[in-house]
């Protein structure tokens, strides 16, 4: 992906916090991350000079990205570690099962205990979290342990054990931290209404928690004892920041798919989330077109059959927002109206709203997803911007490509109707130029490309567009002139800089609206021939396939000219060198021609 092609779509990420995933051109996942904000995290690796060279690599490898919002940071942070663990793209660093967050556990057994555990076991047991920073969550647990009595014991306490008086109190009894279940003091009744208060605390529910506190503070500022007001102030801060529940990683969810659906005037969106053992895996919105009335439970239906078999999903319940058939009758559809459930049903909902408002902006920007009409208004403007005596259905653009001033090629793009034609593609080797001339080279493709078409019968473009400066339209038109084709099309030179179009012989270029649909589409023309002619000018050089000065030389081969150019990077460079600093690198034998051919003044 190059920065053009990232500038572009750098518009429709938003800035909200979420993960991110890049991809190869062969769709393997590289690199999973997290952000605070997505589109100023993603941006960093295009618009930044990077210095590490794993990251450099990653970039160069970069041909997609997709994201996934959260509802915060925290969620961010959790889904990124469930998707490194679970797909160990090659460019994270790895994640072992043993390095995962904390729980909050509520025991499934007599007299539930609660306490801190890394490990999830399915047992019935209640887990609260995951939580991101082990501190707060410890601070969490002292601070229930302070206020609300509860045993820390591993006793086995049976309702036989109790009434055979099996086990004695404890000091925690004593110091008032346990109202003594063990010993039959405390009723299962009474231990469950504390256990209760205990999980409002957990879930987020601390308001009565945080008045009481903020009453003790209170009282011991007013007694001047301000070391205790800031140690009591200190945990209702972590109270007030800590997060009682994770959307994307939620333990008390094991395998379900999560479905929901928007629509708009031509389009539905329909987002797809595959959560497994409580972590969201795959998010993934589609956009379907209207062709009749289809009724919204009808597109949802057959859309979660579809995508459920491309991620191969083995689910037993669907979450939705509303009743829709299955085709396995034992799938159980879920539209829950509170809940965890919920939550995760609004946080798909979010990923659509965002996806289909994306999908707008790319359709205004790009021309994505137009009707053929919506393309001929665009390039009806853009006969009209420009003045030209045909409607420009068949456009063609050129553009030079060199490497620090060596290695001349061209590329050739072809746009139909206002969408790119890929087959019409053309790259050449320049080869009748020596040395380093682009008014030449460009003489030279436009040449070649339209004596082929006329001596074929094809049809000609109705625009040319040469990226360039007046001096390559100059040597476009002559070779237009020499070829007859005088007047047979239109020629226009696109500025660099301020993406301006001149015509042959004018001085003052036309400046097009810069939001308007034609600058729009000679924008992304452009944008395209420089994809295409970088793409093709790197695997040529690649494959060492450039015929350059040095391959000119008697007793120089390729291999020495290419050992030559990787070590300084140019013949400019190599000009410049010493027969010793030439000797260093490719023996004293070829030193001696090398330098001879660029500094003997003897014929």
């Amino acid at each position: 992906m190059t920065k053009a092609e990232f500038t572009e779509l750098a518009q429709t990420i938003p800035h909200k916090p979420g993960c991110y995933k890049y991809y190869s051109l062969q769709n393997e996942l590289l690199y999973v991350g997290k952000a605070k904000d997505l589109r100023k995290r993603v941006s960093s690796y295009f618009n930044k000079t990077v210095d590490n060279a794993k990251t450099r690599r990653l970039v160069s490898l970069i041909n997609s990205l997709d994201y996934t919002v959260t509802d915060s940071e925290h969620d961010a942070f959790l889904l990124e570690n469930s998707l490194i663990k679970h797909f160990q793209p090659r460019f994270n660093i790895a994640l072992k099962d043993d390095k995962t967050y904390p729980y909050i556990v509520i025991k499934n057994e007599a007299f539930p205990r609660v306490f801190l555990t890394r490990r999830v076991i399915r047992d019935g047991s209640e887990y609260l979290g995951p939580f991101t920073g082990v501190l707060q969550v410890k601070e969490l647990v002292e601070m229930v342990k302070y206020n609300i009595p509860l045993r820390t014991c591993n006793l086995n306490l049976s309702p036989a054990n109790i009434a055979k008086g099996k086990y004695k109190v404890c000091l925690e009894y004593h110091l008032g931290n346990c109202k003594g279940p063990c010993q039959g003091f405390q009723s299962a009744e009474s231990y469950a209404a504390d256990l209760q208060q205990v999980r409002h605390i957990l879930k987020g529910n601390i308001g009565d928690v945080v008045r009481y506190m903020k009453d003790e503070m209170m009282q011991h500022a007013a007694a001047l004892e301000f070391e205790k007001a800031q140690i009591v102030k200190t945990k209702i801060d972590a109270l007030q920041h800590y997060s009682a529940k994770s959307t994307v990683v939620n333990p008390r969810l094991d395998n379900v798919d999560v479905v929901t659906i928007l629509t708009d005037e031509q389009h539905f969106f329909v987002n797809y989330m595959l959560v497994s053992m409580g972590s969201i895996i795959h998010v993934k919105t589609v956009v379907i077109d209207k062709v009749m009335d289809e009724a919204e439970a009808d597109v949802l239906s057959l859309s979660l059959d579809s995508l459920r078999n491309t991620f191969q999903s083995n689910a037993n319940e669907v979450i939705a927002p509303m009743p829709i058939d299955v085709t396995d009758a034992s799938i159980k559809v879920t539209v829950p109206k509170v809940g965890d459930k919920k939550k995760l049903l609004e946080l798909s909902l979010k990923n659509a709203e965002i996806f289909r408002e994306d999908f707008r902006r790319r359709k205004s920007l790009v021309l994505q997803e137009k009707t053929s009409e919506d393309y001929m208004a665009v390039l009806e403007e853009m006969q009209y911007a420009l003045k030209l005596s045909e409607l420009p259905v068949h456009i063609e653009c050129f553009d030079n490509s060199n490497f620090q001033g060596s290695y001349p090629v061209a590329a050739m793009v072809c746009f139909k109707g206002g969408q790119p034609a890929n087959k019409e593609y053309r790259h050449y080797h320049i080869k009748t130029v020596e040395g380093i001339n682009d008014f030449a080279s460009m003489s030279e493709v436009v040449y070649r490309r339209y004596k082929r078409l006329s001596d074929e019968q094809k049809p000609l473009p109705q625009l040319v567009i040469i990226d360039g400066g007046k001096g390559q339209l100059g040597a476009a038109l002559e070779s237009i002139e020499k070829l007859g084709l005088t007047g047979r099309m239109a020629l226009v030179g696109l500025a660099k800089r301020e993406e301006s179009i001149f015509f042959p012989g004018d001085s003052d270029p036309i400046q097009l609206p810069y939001d308007s649909a034609a600058h729009l589409l000679i924008r992304r023309i452009r944008d395209e021939v420089h994809r295409f002619g970088i793409t093709f000018h790197r695997a040529t050089r690649s494959k060492g396939t450039f015929k350059n000065e040095l391959e000119g030389i008697p007793g120089i081969g390729d291999k020495t000219a290419t050992d030559l150019l990787k070590a300084f990077r140019s013949v400019k460079n190599i000009r410049t060198l010493t027969e010793r600093e030439l000797t260093r690198e490719i023996g004293a034998a070829k030193a001696r021609i090398v330098w001879a051919y660029f500094n003997d003044p003897t014929p």
